[in-house]
């Protein structure tokens, strides 16, 4: 039976995304978060109006998605309560964040150039998508303090570690090898296996692909 109930938040379940932008002297911020949707080669990525990564991707109209697999969740786990913004925002200070000058160190994971952007990628990531800045639109403004950002992205460039890439097709994924790490009501899982054949995978990825698709 289906009741009426009040949870205190709705995250039923989405990737991990550990974002890493450029603060204004050009060190590294890197961000954990999971408000996050694809469409083609673009994705959506919710912050609040007081992040660090918020401001930083505002700044520079760019940013690095990294997405952990289902073994970084202790990494993900050193960054959770920190922030590169100093002082720390109220709201954050209540629910116990600290200020982090170098998240990288702190999570134990190693910066590597970017092709396009600025902002470094995380090595240790499966997939590590550059990106760029196409259009912001505010929300909440009138219930939160200061709000919240949604952020419109254009992939540029797509980094995939050929330990998960499906073997004799050319730039396909196997979901079967990609486990990646999930968030589901602040708490981490992985993904299962396969539960029957689906339908959608009747049509040939490629038919898929969106005119905003970035050159190789």
């Amino acid at each position: 039976m289906h009741r009426l109930q009040n949870p205190a938040i709705l995250y039923f379940g989405a990737p991990v995304v550990l974002v890493s932008t450029l603060n204004e002297d050009r060190s590294a911020n890197l961000a954990p978060m999971s408000s996050i949707f694809w469409l083609g080669w673009r994705c959506m990525i919710g912050l609040a109006a007081t992040s660090k990564t918020t401001e930083n991707i505002l700044r520079s109209g760019e940013c690095v998605l990294n997405l952990p697999d289902d073994h970084m969740a202790g990494a993900v786990n050193r960054l959770a309560l920190t922030t590169g913004s100093d002082p720390v925002p109220a709201g954050k200070a209540k629910r116990g964040y600290v200020h982090c000058v170098d998240k990288f160190a702190r999570a134990g994971l190693t910066r590597d150039e970017s092709a396009i952007v600025a902002p470094p990628r995380v090595r240790e990531c499966p997939v590590q998508l550059e990106a760029k800045l196409e259009a912001t639109h505010q929300m909440a403004v009138r219930d939160w303090p200061g709000g919240a950002h949604c952020f419109e992205l254009r992939v540029l460039r797509a980094h995939i570690h050929e330990s998960i890439l499906l073997q004799g097709e050319a730039d396909h994924v196997d979901p079967d090898l990609w486990r990646p790490l999930i968030m589901s009501f602040q708490k981490f899982y992985g993904l299962g296996p396969q539960l029957e054949p689906s339908a959608l995978a009747q049509v040939p990825e490629h038919m898929y692909r969106t005119p905003d698709h970035a050159p190789t």
